[in-house]
């Protein structure tokens, strides 16, 4: 076998590469079958949202200048008129010195310009109206709470307005926005694919998780942890199997991936060793295009990218180590994931954002490589967040499961002090 050596390349230019794959088709859902998918055109209002002024308490609407200075021991009085149906907007005009019952998200009738709680009314008589919603009229109705114009109403338009932009070109959907575009009567969005994802784990070393293991063999974590971070990013997840430190074998099974997956991650094998054989299966399936071999950061160093020659699409080797391979899949491969998938932002805040905290100790770094440190988060009382490094060896689980994020220190710094605020991203 030809002698290789790592060709590094820094976290910024390996960005750079993978910005250059292609994006996934585009496709038309339902809204409610989009969640996690992103937006792959703007999305326009065609309507005010609210379409009229409506109540967002249970109550009675009134005009507002009369229940001026009322209170508990100066109430107001008003004469009930009608009630509003919640299902129509009310024909009747609100006069001066009356009122109309009214039920949350019911329209206000005309005249009126407030909604007083029921909470904060008495029916004449001595009944509460609280529990009493029902639609009599000709009664008097005691208001204890002085009102401003358009207290407790929901405002023509006030959510949206008819030809206002309301979701950008990638969006990604969640709850609250998927909801939007029910309540703007959307039936069907154009939204990218999702991404399919194969994750291949090599190894002579490597078992099935179900297998006995004895001294020298490691039960298949990658392969599983890398699935389920690759669902969490919206992508669509297929574990390719086990395949054993046979050069034939991995270019035979990383064919296979290729042609039914949009990114192949191979998990094991990336480094400079007599058995790993990724990158020449890659250099054979991928006709040589090997764009990085080796990222100038820590832990991940052994990472490397390629693109296909038949329909350009990314192959992945992560370090066999489980930390490792967690952390450039947390790091690079979720947002890029995210990005293929339509979201711009992916590599500026990462699909699940980044949270303020002050760290606990120096921690130093080593200039011209960027570190990802794990920390464990922690509430200070005066502070806010507290980020203590949590360090151990790339192979060891539990630095994993004793953080709840990672700490970026860039390439040209040699660490950061106790004290400083930092950015940390969660792990997921």
């Amino acid at each position: 076998m030809k002698e290789t050596f790592f060709q590094v390349v820094s976290v910024a230019s390996f960005i750079q590469s993978l910005q250059t794959f292609s994006r996934t088709g585009i496709q038309e859902r339902e809204p409610a079958t989009a969640l996690g998918m992103t937006l792959a055109e703007p999305f326009t209002a065609t309507e005010d949202l609210p379409l009229m002024h409506r109540s967002s308490v249970d109550g009675y609407a009134v005009r507002a200048a009369d229940t001026f200075g009322a209170s508990e021991s100066n109430p107001a009085y008003l004469d009930l008129a009608f009630a509003v149906p919640i299902e129509t907007p009310s024909d009747n005009s609100l006069e001066p010195g009356h009122c109309a019952r009214i039920t949350t998200g019911g329209s206000l009738p005309q005249g009126a310009d407030a909604v007083v709680m029921v909470e904060q009314t008495l029916e004449m008589g001595g009944v509460q109206a609280a529990g009493a919603m029902d639609h009599t009229t000709g009664q008097t109705i005691e208001i204890h709470k002085s009102l401003s114009p358009w207290d407790n109403v929901m405002l023509r338009g006030e959510d949206v307005q008819a030809g206002e932009v309301v979701l950008q070109s990638g969006t990604r959907l969640d709850g609250a926005r998927i909801g939007l575009l029910a309540a703007l009567g959307c039936s069907q969005v154009r939204v990218h694919a999702p991404v399919t994802v194969g994750i291949l784990s090599t190894g002579d070393e490597v078992v099935d998780v179900s297998a006995a293991v004895r001294p020298g063999l490691v039960r298949d974590v990658n392969s599983h942890t890398l699935a389920a971070l690759a669902e969490a990013a919206g992508a669509r997840a297929v574990r390719l199997g086990l395949v054993r430190d046979d050069l034939q074998a991995l270019t035979a099974a990383l064919e296979r991936g290729i042609t039914d997956c949009d990114v192949v991650l191979i998990s094991g094998g990336s480094s400079v060793g007599t058995r790993d054989h990724s990158l020449e299966a890659l250099e054979r399936v991928c006709g040589g295009e090997v764009l990085a071999h080796g990222i100038a950061m820590s832990p991940g160093k052994p990472t490397i990218l390629a693109r296909t020659q038949l329909g350009g699409k990314a192959v992945i080797g992560l370090p066999g180590q489980v930390a490792s391979a967690q952390v450039v899949m947390q790091v690079l491969i979720m947002p890029f994931l995210a990005y293929l998938a339509g979201d711009d932002t992916a590599f500026d805040v990462g699909p699940f954002g980044r949270v303020p905290a002050r760290l606990s100790r120096n921690v130093a770094s080593r200039q011209g490589r960027t570190d990802f440190i794990r920390v464990a988060l922690s509430r200070h009382p005066e502070d806010g967040l507290l980020a203590t490094p949590v360090l151990g060896k790339s192979g060891l689980l539990k630095t994993l499961l004793q953080a709840q994020g990672l700490m970026e220190i860039p390439e040209n710094r040699e660490g950061f002090t106790a004290g400083t605020e930092i950015m940390v991203r969660p792990l997921i």
